[in-house]
């Protein structure tokens, strides 16, 4: 009974989270109301159910490491979306410092970009109405992964105050950026081998446990059904879940130095 106390709370919880929106939104650091919700449902339903306090700790356990894991998934999303960002803002810049290079004006150039990549469009209408285009710029550079536009921003305004080549600014600007995403796929690349080592080693206790149950033994029962076992079960999720955070941080300071 405590199995299909525990199963149906988990059920529903994960109607009540639903599926994700299809609608973009915002970039957010801060947890969704969905993804904290089965932190307090699963065990507020278990407990109405006049489960034991077993069975409440374990509800306790199971949610910790929903809300861990959704964390964890939401932060490894962001950091990807700001990767492909960052690309993006390489080629933007390649392309404006090839378009300029040529002698196309500032405005086409600036229009041509925003064709491609729309986040440029309050860029573009900054130029054509005669408002602040390093501003705009510095505007857009607060989107994740694209803080390097502000090195744009700062050639576009050096450029118009003391008159210098703007084709020439923006060329410097994309060669310093294509170094540093030189640099940045390096250390990526040597931080992927930490990162594969770290989900195999969060893996591990799974394997651990068939051969557990393989060998004539009972650690499942073990680990859900002692006191003892309950706090194993909550300390190994929570050193697992703590490498693959102290992982996904080095990774977001790589990005941030770089």
């Amino acid at each position: 009974m405590t199995a299909v106390a525990v199963l149906a709370a988990a059920l529903a919880a994960g109607l009540l989270v639903g599926r994700p929106a299809r609608l973009p939104r915002p970039p957010d650091r801060r947890p969704g109301v969905r993804t904290l919700l089965p932190l307090g449902v699963l065990p507020a339903v278990v407990l109405v159910a006049g489960a034991s306090p077993r069975v409440l700790a374990l509800a306790v356990v199971a949610s910790a490491a929903w809300f861990a894991g959704a964390a964890l998934w939401r932060q490894r999303g962001a950091r990807l979306a700001a990767e492909r960002t960052a690309v993006r803002v390489l080629e933007t810049c390649e392309q404006l410092a090839g378009d300029l290079g040529v002698g196309q004006p500032p405005g086409p150039a600036l229009s041509r970009a925003a064709a491609g990549w729309p986040e440029l469009d309050p860029v573009a209408r900054a130029f054509t109405v005669g408002a602040d285009v390093p501003g705009a710029w510095r505007e857009v550079a607060g989107r994740p992964g694209a803080g390097d536009l502000r090195h744009l921003a700062a050639a576009w305004q050096v450029s118009h105050r003391t008159g210098q080549g703007l084709a020439e600014a923006v060329d410097r600007v994309a060669e310093r950026l294509r170094a540093g995403q030189a640099t940045r796929r390096v250390v990526r690349g040597e931080l992927a081998s930490a990162r594969s080592t770290a989900r195999l080693v969060a893996g591990l206790p799974v394997v651990a446990l068939l051969m557990g149950s393989g060998a004539g033994g009972d650690p499942l029962g073990f680990l859900l059904g002692e006191p003892v076992g309950l706090a194993c079960l909550a300390g190994g999720l929570g050193f697992g879940v703590a490498g693959l955070a102290w992982i996904e941080a080095l990774a977001r300071d790589v990005d941030r130095v770089g």
